[in-house]
């Protein structure tokens, strides 16, 4: 697989050059299903290379009608324990994590990476969005791990920063505002879609509104894997044609 970071390609023309016999994967006809497990693991580190921002996880929390809170705002907990201890570990691994004003505000979350034993050992940096002041008793606030306030909407400048300050992997936990935002600009890299076999009929949903008109236009994602999480189900995707 070819490296698209300029400062380190050109080893295999170099190699052949010397004489080396080098094949790309495509060219030793390696198993297409091997060859694109290869390219997703590479997928977060090859984007923050070749866009400059990091890779952006978002995620949703939903029933199966795809509502993310109930009518009268109540959202806890819609999704199995399993799935809040997934997410978790999940947090422990990214090196950001981007909420909105409005889900803080709702939520009041502490957004920490935590175990069955208390916090994890790493706590991703902790970033809120949005033109709406941080409360003084935000849980925010509290707890491990550094923190900082954006007053902007412009989440593609937001996640411009992180990467100067090193992050490559990023996950949007924000609600529907900030997240129909990040889908409007093609910002989000892969989906992590939690599903829970429950039913509200109504609500607000994970998405707003996309300008999308006809199915033609949908935004189609490709599943990369699932997981059962205690009797809801995890899928992780990502926009159809990308790697």
């Amino acid at each position: 697989v070819a490296d698209p970071d300029p400062r380190a390609a050109g080893g295999a023309q170099w190699l052949r050059a010397a004489g080396v016999d080098v094949s790309t994967a495509e060219e030793a006809g390696l198993d297409p299903v091997v060859v694109a497990r290869a390219r997703d693991v590479a997928a977060s580190w090859a984007t923050a290379v070749r866009r400059g921002r990091p890779w952006l996880v978002a995620k949703t929390a939903t029933t199966l009608d795809g509502r993310v809170a109930a009518t009268y705002g109540t959202s806890r907990w819609i999704t199995s324990t399993e799935s809040r201890a997934h997410a978790h570990t999940v947090r422990a691994d990214v090196d950001a994590i981007v909420v909105g004003t409005g889900t803080l505000l709702a939520d009041d979350p502490a957004l920490t990476a935590r175990t069955a034993s208390g916090p994890a050992d790493h706590q991703p940096l902790r970033v809120v969005v949005g033109e709406r002041p941080v409360p003084p008793d935000a849980r925010i606030r509290r707890g491990p791990g550094e923190w900082l306030h954006r007053p902007t909407r412009d989440l593609a400048a937001v996640l411009a920063e992180l990467h100067d300050r090193g992050a490559r992997h990023v996950l949007l936990e924000g609600g529907p505002t900030v997240l129909t935002a990040a889908l409007q600009v093609g910002l989000v890299d892969e989906l992590h879609a939690y599903v829970a076999p429950v039913l509200l009929g109504a609500g607000p949903g994970a998405v707003g509104d996309l300008g999308i008109r006809t199915i033609a236009d949908a935004l189609r994602w490709r599943t990369v894997r699932t997981q059962r999480l205690g009797d809801d189900l995890f899928l992780a995707l990502r926009p159809e044609g990308e790697s």
